[in-house]
């Protein structure tokens, strides 16, 4: 177990090291984003098959035609979201593996992740709960609905890009909140920060980037 947690060779300290040197000279700024990235195991998030490839700065497939997103992009996300805010509540449309979901445990009181793949669900709980990180609770959703029974929340994160932004998740953010979401279709798509303010919702271009589609439903 421990050995495992800690890595060896190409899943070592040190290489987890050079990523977040990677994502310092790529503009990420944060110290306590990057220091999430530092001491979070991604091998541990990946099939052990590719394990020696968890801390290139590249998306990895993880089953069902979706990915364990890129390093830099979660911590992009993850900067962008908790810059400058309080983050007591946040909720997070798409466990996925769980990595991203195991950075934002570090960084807010309460994580409240919702995933429509059902088998992805107790896979990730374990892995995080390996990390002693007890403050995420999870729902088998379809991510287009949120999970109105935490809401309002201080920060919304969404792993994977609708064609339009769900309303559902503009209704759940709480005033001042941030919606960071990416959107648009599999040949276009721009990661936004939606922030709710007195005067409505604001959007931010943030980055071109590559998501899987947010889908709609449960299986």
């Amino acid at each position: 177990m421990q050995t495992r947690l800690d890595g060896i060779g190409m899943t070592s300290q040190r290489t987890r090291d050079r990523l977040v040197n990677r994502l310092q000279e790529q503009g990420i700024r944060n110290i306590s984003v990057l220091d999430a990235i530092r001491n979070t195991p991604r091998h541990l998030f990946v099939d052990e098959a590719l394990a020696t490839r968890a801390y290139e700065d590249t998306a990895l497939p993880i089953g069902n035609s979706q990915t364990i997103s890129q390093p830099y992009i979660v911590a992009r996300m993850t900067e962008v979201l908790i810059t400058g805010q309080q983050m007591k509540s946040v909720l997070e449309v798409g466990t996925g593996s769980g990595y991203q979901t195991a950075i934002l445990a570090q960084l807010v009181d309460r994580v409240y992740s919702v995933e429509r793949i059902q088998r992805f669900i107790p896979v990730a709980k374990q892995r995080i709960e390996q990390l002693q990180l007890p403050n995420v609770q999870y729902a088998h959703r379809d991510g287009f609905s949120g999970w109105p029974t935490y809401a309002p929340y201080d920060g919304i994160i969404v792993t994977a890009a609708p064609l339009e932004i769900p309303n559902a998740l503009l209704r759940q953010l709480a005033p001042g909140g941030r919606l960071i979401i990416p959107q648009g279709d599999n040949e276009s798509q721009q990661l936004l920060c939606i922030t709710n303010t007195e005067d409505g919702f604001t959007t931010e271009k943030l980055d071109w980037v590559t998501f899987v589609p947010l889908v709609e439903g449960i299986e």
